[in-house]
Order: C-alpha cells, then sequence, then structure tokens
C-alpha cells in the first residue's frame, strides 16, 4: 500500500506498561487480555512515541507501526491543522487507558516551550481525563491550596509536608479533568481512566509517597524542573461541567476539554441512532466507545466499536458513519482550528 492510495479505520494492538502503582483492572473489569504475572498501570491505545508504538491490527496496513504510517502518509494521516506537532516529526496525540491500581506519584508536566528548551524535540504535555471507573473513596489532586508559593512547596518537599499544599477533589465514574500543561496533580489510586494528551512522555515526579520502584530504590524526583513549570495560579479548581453542543432525541454531543492541541466531546447514542461525518483534510478523527457498542462504516470497511474500543480515522480518510448498536458512549476527539 502506498501513499496515494485511500486510508481507512485504523484499530492497534496496544502497548503495555507495567508501573508500580498498575494491577488487573483492565483485565477484570475491562476484559482485556494482559500479559500473566504483570500488574499493568497504563495500555497505550493510539500512540507513535519512541517509548510506545501501535501497531496497526486490522486491514492491509496490519503489521505497521503508527509512527511508520505517519512517516509515510504525513498530514494525510494527521491533518493540516497538526502541523505545529508534524513539522518537528511528531504525531499529535497519545491516548491511553490508566490502570491506577495505587496512587501515583504528585507531577507536574512542561508546556511545549519549555519540553523544547530542556528535553530535546519532545513535546509539551498537556492532558486531560475520563474516568471509567472509581472506587467509592476516588479522588486526585488537582491544582495547589491557597497560599502556596514556590518557596512554600520546595520547603514542603524537603520537609515531607507537601501535603498540606495539594488540593484533593473526589471523583466518581463519569466526572472528566482537563489538565493543561502546568498542573500539579496526582491520581491517588481506585480509578480506571482514559487519558488524551499531547504525544509526550515527559513528567516530573515531585512527590512519591516514600517508596521504592521495581529496583527496590526510590524512583527519581525532578523537582528543580517541576519547581520552573508548576502554575501556582491553578488554586483549588473545581472538576469542570461539560458544554451541550447539540442534542437530538437520539443523540447528543457534549464538549469536555478544548485546548490548543485537542478537542474531546462526548458522545451520547440511543439504539439506532447515526452519526454521519467526514475527514476531509484538517484533522484526523478518534473514537472511542466507553460504554455500550456501535459500528463505524467508512472507505469501504466496518469495525466494531465496543467498550473499550479506540479507532483513528485519518485526516484523508473521507465520509463515515457510526451507527449505534444499542445505547453508547463515546468519546470524540480531533485537533482544533487554531493550535
Amino acid at each position: 500500500m502506498t501513499a496515494d492510495q485511500p486510508l481507512y479505520p485504523l484499530l492497534f494492538d496496544p502497548v503495555l506498561k507495567d508501573y508500580i502503582w498498575g494491577g488487573r483492572n483492565l483485565e477484570t473489569r475491562l476484559n482485556r487480555d494482559l500479559p500473566p504475572d504483570k500488574e499493568i498501570a497504563e495500555s497505550w491505545e493510539i500512540a507513535a512515541h519512541a517509548n510506545g508504538d501501535v501497531v496497526v491490527k486490522n486491514g492491509p496496513l496490519s503489521g505497521r507501526t503508527l509512527s511508520s504510517l505517519h512517516e509515510e502518509y504525513g498530514l494525510r494521516l494527521i491533518g493540516d491543522r497538526g502541523q505545529w506537532a508534524h513539522e518537528r516529526d511528531k504525531f499529535p496525540l497519545l491516548v491511553k487507558l490508566l490502570d491506577a491500581n495505587r496512587k501515583l506519584s504528585v507531577q507536574v508536566h512542561p508546556d511545549d516551550d519549555y519540553a523544547l528548551q530542556h528535553e530535546g524535540n519532545e513535546l509539551g504535555k498537556s492532558e486531560m481525563w475520563v474516568v471509567l471507573h472509581a472506587e467509592s473513596d476516588a479522588a486526585v489532586i488537582l491544582g495547589v491550596r491557597p497560599g502556596a508559593t514556590r518557596q512554600k512547596l520546595a520547603d514542603a518537599i524537603q520537609s515531607a509536608s507537601l501535603e498540606e499544599f495539594l488540593h484533593k477533589v473526589p471523583v466518581q465514574t463519569g466526572d472528566f479533568i482537563c489538565l493543561p500543561a502546568g498542573t500539579l496533580h496526582a491520581i491517588l489510586g481506585g480509578l480506571i481512566i482514559a487519558e488524551i494528551q499531547q504525544n509526550s512522555d515527559t513528567t516530573y515526579r515531585v512527590y512519591d509517597w516514600g517508596r521504592l520502584g521495581h529496583d527496590g530504590k526510590p524512583r527519581p524526583l525532578h523537582v528543580d524542573k517541576a519547581l520552573d513549570v508548576i502554575n501556582f495560579d491553578q488554586v483549588a479548581p473545581d472538576l469542570p461541567t461539560p458544554t451541550l453542543l447539540h442534542e437530538e432525541n437520539d443523540l447528543a454531543r457534549w464538549q469536555l476539554c478544548r485546548t490548543p492541541y485537542f478537542v474531546v466531546e462526548r458522545v451520547e447514542m440511543e439504539a439506532g441512532a447515526a452519526f454521519h461525518d467526514v475527514c476531509d483534510g484538517p484533522s484526523l478523527h478518534i473514537w472511542g466507545a466507553i460504554e455500550g457498542s456501535a459500528t463505524l462504516d467508512g472507505a469501504g470497511r466496518q469495525i466494531d466499536l465496543s467498550a473499550v474500543t479506540f479507532t483513528l480515522l485519518p485526516a484523508a480518510m473521507g465520509e463515515y458513519t457510526l451507527t449505534a448498536r444499542e445505547r453508547c458512549t463515546l468519546l470524540f476527539t480531533y485537533l482544533p482550528e487554531e493550535a
């Protein structure tokens, strides 16, 4: 298949990561096949990064990595609005599932300018979370408490008293959180999350609860860089609320997060409802079923989207239709008009 031939809806084999905070919940709750004897923390669903590059599992492009498709198809794959990433030889986005079986470190991510200056050609990392499952006491750290400053935070890290400056927010299934670069944050266990982010793997760890890594040693911290990039004006933020974009009898579209790098919508469809759209150049489309099931028809192919499954529709693919086989909820991600 060459770059002048039609593209089609792409499905991938995920890349699995066995960090210390993971578990087996992607298997027990999402019916994923996991390797035995490993506690899986992340499943990279759509990724073209040096640390994880998914492989196509359907159609003529089976066996190809996503990064190789980006190299071959360029803006026909990601869309003209992805020029900001393409000019740095980067696929723009990364989609993950997280099994936060235990709490993650307190951390922060840099923006594009800081990452370019300090992390080579790595992109910055703005991200968003959708909570797929939450235990009754689940919570996250989101931003800082009133009175937090760079010096106070530095002193608190040194004295292991950081928690007095961390803003804790209870969360439940169905909540979503927008985390622009610079947001101090942590997932505090008992959560399964779908994460959509810039294509970056740069994390500045501030505090790791005194625990040890797989090697029996404390995991490294990145305090100086973290203090450089934390947004201290992000004081005790609330969880966001969705914005209704369109509603019919059997279909509703809600905007969850809009950043300079991606837009994420929640689309709710009753059984039999249909959604028609077109990939005609500006942006790739990423669809993920998080509840229920739907069928996607495009480029002469039909794929099943059952919870929890993600598909990438290339920017030059053309028209497509999503039809709900049962009541379903989907995440719809695309690149915004201005980046």
